[in-house]
């Protein structure tokens, strides 16, 4: 992969370098051409990755990064389109298209980035945030229950579920490999600390509150236990929840895309 000359700007602790690190780790080890890769992005602070990461991307609204991923893969089905989102896009302003993607089966990787507030606009309370969390936006706490990531994308027909622990760079970069060579909806539920506007759940929470599921006996194929899994709210489990093959939303179409006149190859030498 080209070595990209910006440096990220987040703040010094923030789990967006790990996960940045892992993407990079996992392009590296799926050894895609450049020209079939492509990332979109909402806004956030997650967003500012396409600013970093040296691959083809489109930056979106805030919501609305994984219609314009879906929309990708319908035109151009030979690419690996992953979509960088936050916890906020997604299952706030983005919840009605995550929902239908994962019913749909579109051929994605999702990477939400899940630190329970909204971060860039200074933490106000997000889907996830847990109820009774005081915020800038609700300073009485927060009234409604949380959104519950892996269980609503279980629920809703997703054919990879995963969550990762940010801060387990080589964990994540495995589980991101995996939802790359998946066909169908995978989706990775990104636990990350922000040790700005989250003081509540710094590194060493994390570490304190998670397991792994691949050191138990799950089974990522039985759908109930997955799920029992997803609804535990003492510990968090990590890695991969379930996963299943069932025919994508693109392959259900033919199209013949031999007459293309589209070259990505050539575009990229010319900004090379």
């Amino acid at each position: 992969m080209l070595k990209q000359p910006l440096l990220p700007t987040w703040c010094p602790g923030c789990g967006n370098y790990f996960i940045f690190s892992a993407i990079k780790i996992a392009l590296t080890q799926l050894k895609l051409p450049m020209e079939k890769i492509i990332f979109t992005y909402d806004v956030g602070c997650c967003g500012n990755m396409a600013d970093f990461l040296l691959v083809n991307g489109f930056h979106g609204l805030h919501g609305r990064a994984l219609p314009l991923a879906a929309g990708i893969k319908f035109g151009y089905p030979e690419a690996k389109v992953f979509s960088i989102i936050g916890d906020g896009g997604c299952f706030g302003e983005g919840v009605g298209h995550f929902i239908s993607l994962c019913r749909g089966n579109h051929d994605l990787v999702v990477l939400a980035h899940d630190n329970f507030f909204y971060s860039l606009t200074t933490g106000q309370k997000s889907p996830t945030t847990p109820k009774g969390t005081i915020t800038p936006s609700t300073p009485q706490g927060v009234i409604e229950e949380p959104f519950n990531p892996v269980a609503n994308a279980l629920i809703n027909s997703a054919t990879f579920v995963a969550r990762a622990f940010s801060a387990d760079i080589s964990h994540l970069a495995k589980i991101i490999v995996d939802a790359a060579n998946h066909t169908g909806f995978s989706f990775i539920d990104i636990l990350q600390p922000c040790p700005t506007f989250n003081k509540f759940r710094p590194i060493d929470w994390y570490k304190k509150n998670i397991y792994y599921l691949d050191k138990t006996n799950h089974n990522p194929q039985d759908f109930n236990s997955a799920l029992e899994k997803s609804l535990q709210t003492d510990k968090l489990a990590v890695g991969v929840f379930y996963q299943t093959q069932k025919t994508a939303f693109h392959q259900h179409f033919k199209a013949d895309y031999s007459n293309s006149k589209i070259n990505l190859t050539s575009i990229l030498q010319d900004y090379s």
